[in-house]
């Protein structure tokens, strides 16, 4: 295995870390080393078969209509389909 050559910081609802915990405990390996195996594996699974864009999607719906001039409620009925 390589040397660690960044960060990435995770906040969890301390009932998400305890099943972390778990999880990892029953596998025998530290939390750090689990939660990287697990999101890599996911990773490599997700860029391998990406999700197809779903045609009433979020991205579709704001596709030309979101501005930075909006403000958060015209965003939040965009996501909601308004």
């Amino acid at each position: 295995m390589t040397a660690a050559s960044d960060r990435l910081d995770l906040r969890l609802s301390i009932d998400d870390k305890n099943r972390l915990r778990r999880a990892a405990e029953l596998l025998g390996l530290p939390v750090a080393t689990f939660v990287r195996e697990v999101a890599l594996r996911e990773a490599e699974a997700t860029i391998a078969h990406p999700p197809k864009a779903r045609r009433g999607g979020l991205s579709a719906r704001m596709r030309g209509r979101a501005t930075a001039r909006m403000g958060t409620d015209e965003i939040m009925q965009l996501t909601r389909g308004e």
